[in-house]
């Protein structure tokens, strides 16, 4: 009969995601995980069958963290440009975790669809706000979202890896003007004739 887990999975990811939170993903080793639990390794793998098992969990448990933080731009309008705000703001208070979900090394170039499919269901709340609030196709809504999305994407890595410091305000400022030019381009038809095919320009012309 195998041994009961002194640990349950929760409990061992909670853990994990503390330890990498407040020193990285370098030090997410059995033997550092199991002196967080105040135990050995041992009864890691009682639960889990390797290290690689409980980092997947790890960034599942990150992802869920950051969309706790994220959804809280909901109650905002425009809601999108708050969700931008709430991204930074996550990537100052948890630089760590910023980084394992959005910093990541990866060894194989990626399309940003790709990206946008790792976003998940915070992505996909984001086109629907951005249709809601600025009554815009989806095409427009996906392509204000990718060019907004990266200008915050940097604005995030500056901050988690400590290279620029910025006050709320010179960050809301900035978002403010990334999401008004964009606007101001898609209204503009300018770039709709990019990215969507003419039938759908007939369609959604303001």
């Amino acid at each position: 009969m195998p041994p009961k887990p002194k640990f349950t999975k929760e409990e061992i990811v909670a853990a994990a995601l503390d330890l990498v939170s407040e020193k990285g993903t370098e030090a997410l080793t059995a033997r550092e995980l199991g002196l967080r639990l105040g135990s050995s390794a041992r009864p890691i793998f009682t639960v889990f069958q390797s290290m690689e098992e409980v980092q997947r969990q790890l960034r599942q448990a990150a992802m869920e963290r950051f969309d706790s933080f994220a959804e809280k731009a909901v109650h905002y309008t425009p809601a999108f440009k708050q969700f931008g705000m709430q991204m930074i703001l996550f990537a100052r208070e948890e630089p760590r975790l910023f980084q394992l979900l959005f910093m990541t090394e990866n060894g194989q170039a990626r399309s940003f669809e790709d990206v946008f499919a790792e976003l998940g269901d915070t992505a996909r709340l984001c086109i629907g706000l951005i249709e809601r609030d600025c009554g815009l196709t989806e095409p427009e809504a996906m392509e204000l979202f990718r060019h907004v999305w990266i200008h915050t994407y940097g604005i995030g890595a500056l901050c988690a890896t400590g290279m620029c410091s910025f006050t709320e305000e010179e960050i809301n400022e900035m978002l403010g003007h990334a999401f008004a030019s964009m606007m101001l381009l898609i209204q503009s038809g300018k770039l709709r004739e990019k990215t969507v095919t003419p039938k759908e320009n007939d369609r959604t012309k303001f």
